[in-house]
């Protein structure tokens, strides 16, 4: 059973190399104060670009590129629902209610 747990986790592989190669990128993401506010931002739900603008007064630019980051190394997944695109936390992500 632990290892259907482990196996749900997008930051691990069949090798010690690419699980390695994740954890790092993974790191990298949660390691940034900005990515920390946006991961925060996202503990309330599924939420637009929009919505984190307004959260955190980053400008959009600025906003996706953080958002790429976080969606490229696990912390979240995007949704395109009716034309419009969606950021929730991954379990990964969900990193944050432990963090300060």
């Amino acid at each position: 059973m632990a290892f259907a747990l482990v196996r749900e986790t997008k930051t691990t592989s069949d090798s010690i190399k690419n699980t390695r190669e994740y954890h790092e990128r993974y790191l990298r993401a949660v390691n940034n104060p900005l990515r920390r506010e946006l991961l925060k931002a996202l503990k309330e739900g599924c939420t637009t670009i929009e919505d984190l603008q307004s959260k955190t007064g980053l400008d959009e630019d600025t906003l996706k590129w953080h958002l790429d980051v976080l969606e490229h190394d696990f912390c979240i997944e995007k949704e395109i629902k009716q034309g419009k695109s969606f950021y929730k936390l991954t379990q990964e992500g969900k990193v944050i209610n432990y963090l300060k």
